[in-house]
């Protein structure tokens, strides 16, 4: 239970300051305000933005409740979670918040916004092959090696 109780709190400050934060700034920065009508753009980024939110939060479940930890580097899972949507991908909680963030692009209809989803890309990439992969290298030995092995990085088989 105490697991499940700091991934939420974890996934709330992340999403709070990821994916709500910083793009209602560059939405304000950039003068852009909710559309007056809803269209076909903006019924998409809401159903993008609710399918990367749900595959997000059903990560940070897995995390808690099979892994028994987080999805923090300072609180990590102390069980490789290879199951649920990290049975298919091995990075599912930022496909999903990276859709999560497409979404609002859509909504809005924003360049910048999609440009901030582009470069959360680009560093949650590099967080991966530079941090999280040796890390869990080192944590998990021969067990991560086998997973590597059968679940792709980003896309799934």
């Amino acid at each position: 239970m105490f697991a499940l109780v700091r991934g939420v709190t974890y996934a709330t400050v992340f999403i709070g300051l990821v994916l709500v934060f910083v793009p209602a700034r560059i939405l304000s920065a950039s003068g852009i305000v909710a559309p007056a009508m809803t269209g076909t753009l903006q019924v998409a980024g809401m159903i993008v933005t609710a399918s990367g939110a749900a595959l997000a939060v059903w990560c940070v479940l897995a995390f808690a409740i099979v892994g028994k930890g987080t999805p923090a580097p300072f609180d990590p899972p102390r069980q490789l979670v290879i199951r649920g949507p990290y049975g298919r991908v091995r990075n599912p909680m930022y496909i999903g918040a990276g859709l999560a963030l497409a979404g609002v692009g859509f909504y809005f209809e924003s360049v910048q916004v999609f440009g901030y989803t582009a470069a959360f890309f680009v560093i949650t990439h590099l967080f991966v092959v530079l941090y999280e992969e040796p890390t869990l290298k080192r944590m998990f030995g021969d067990e991560y090696d086998e997973y590597r092995k059968s679940v792709r990085r980003w896309w799934p088989k």
